[in-house]
């Protein structure tokens, strides 16, 4: 069992910065693929990025590719996304996601764990 929670999100101006966080609980967090995922009222739950167990692979979706950068501490059982030059339309709730052995995955339904989100609001 792995328990996710994020921190990190809060409000901030269009252009600006915020840096989630993602800490797990117990010690299977090495042998997860972990993934941000956002979601917005109405909307399906949108991939963000996604990182390997180890951290040498990482893929982004196209809306935040050369924007977002997800990166992860095994030593902490943290993951974490520096988010620069945020859009008014990078506003939802993120939620990290954490998938026990296995590759990454943009697919939501695959992943085993979910944290409890946190908000990001951009303003214009």
């Amino acid at each position: 069992q792995v328990q996710l929670v994020e921190s990190g999100g809060g409000l901030v101006q269009a252009g600006g910065s915020l840096r989630l966080s993602c800490a797990a609980s117990g010690d299977t967090f090495s042998r997860c693929a972990m993934g941000w995922f956002r979601q917005t009222p109405g909307k399906e739950r949108e991939f963000v990025p996604a990182i390997s167990r180890s951290g040498d692979s990482t893929y982004y979706s196209d809306s935040v590719a050369g924007r977002f950068t997800i990166s992860r501490d095994n030593s902490k059982n943290t993951v974490y996304l520096q988010m620069n030059s945020l859009k008014p339309e990078d506003t939802a709730v993120y939620y990290c996601a954490a998938k026990l052995w296995a590759a990454t995955t943009d697919e939501p339904n695959k992943y085993d764990y979910w944290g409890q989100g946190t908000q990001v609001t951009v303003s214009s």
